[in-house]
């Protein structure tokens, strides 16, 4: 059974991207068959994996909406693309803020992403969405075609009154789109260990938060690695291996398997009903 599931927050500067790739490319390196979808006009996850000129891509998630806009096919991994560390990509460029202005006039325009999803997730274990940070109609779509969320914070302040914002549009999109959306948890991220502040807020989240979400144990570290390997378009992993950073985006991806696994156990006990 496919997860799909959306990486969002509605503050920018957070870490969706890099928790996306990485946690995309740690499935991977667990045998799991992954498709990452960059829903983010600026491209930052393609250009983060290899792709730096994404304006130049032929076929995009801006092209893939628009055919079934207009109830055109999509052939079979169209506008995919393949990165050597195993994971699949559906790149975005900044094409996809015009399809964003074209979906405000769209029949089921909150349904185009998911009407996607329906003919490809078959192929894969696990799709990733990394959302831009704001609730545009593309972040809609992301929501309404997932069955999940992981939210990413920074242990600041702002980044937690941020969260409660991200929370109410999540459970509207929940009661009026897809009500069988779920918070897979919140991950902190750039947590600088070695400060009070980080330290006070982060227990602030989990103790704030922590009755109503699960709070992942694993925390990203602030690290130099982390900014550089989207320069060379890889992975914490391989640009950083036996590291305290590659050591917590593998924490995470068992976290996530381990939910997945849940999920799986459920719907085949629904199965057998």
């Amino acid at each position: 059974m496919t997860k799909v599931i959306a990486v969002a927050n509605q503050k920018g500067g957070v870490g969706k991207t890099n928790v996306t790739a990485n946690l995309g490319i740690g499935l991977a390196m667990r045998q799991k068959k992954v498709l990452l979808i960059d829903a983010d006009a600026q491209g930052s996850l393609t250009s983060s994996l290899g792709w730096k000129e994404p304006d130049k891509l032929d076929v995009s998630l801006s092209t893939i909406i628009g055919k079934i806009m207009d109830e055109v096919p999509v052939e079979p991994g169209e506008g995919i693309l393949h990165h050597e560390e195993g994971i699949d990509l559906m790149p975005a460029n900044i094409r996809l803020s015009m399809t964003e202005v074209s979906l405000v006039n769209a029949m089921s325009r909150e349904l185009m992403l998911r009407a996607y999803l329906k003919g490809v997730k078959a192929e894969y274990d696990y799709v990733l969405i990394d959302c831009m940070p704001s609730l545009g109609m593309i972040t809609v779509n992301a929501l309404a075609a997932s069955d999940s969320v992981i939210i990413p914070v920074q242990p600041h302040y702002l980044s937690a009154i941020g969260m409660t914002q991200l929370l109410q549009s999540v459970n509207r999109v929940k009661k009026n789109i897809n009500r069988n959306l779920k918070i897979d948890g919140v991950v902190l991220t750039m947590v600088e260990a070695n400060t009070l502040l980080a330290r006070d807020t982060a227990q602030l989240i989990r103790t704030q938060f922590g009755q109503k979400l699960h709070v992942f144990h694993a925390e990203i570290p602030r690290a130099i690695k982390a900014a550089e390997a989207p320069v060379f378009g890889m992975s914490v992993f391989k640009h950083a291996p036996n590291t305290k950073i590659a050591d917590a985006y593998i924490s995470l991806t068992r976290e996530v398997e381990s939910i997945g696994k849940e999920l799986n156990r459920e719907h085949e006990a629904h199965e057998r009903r």
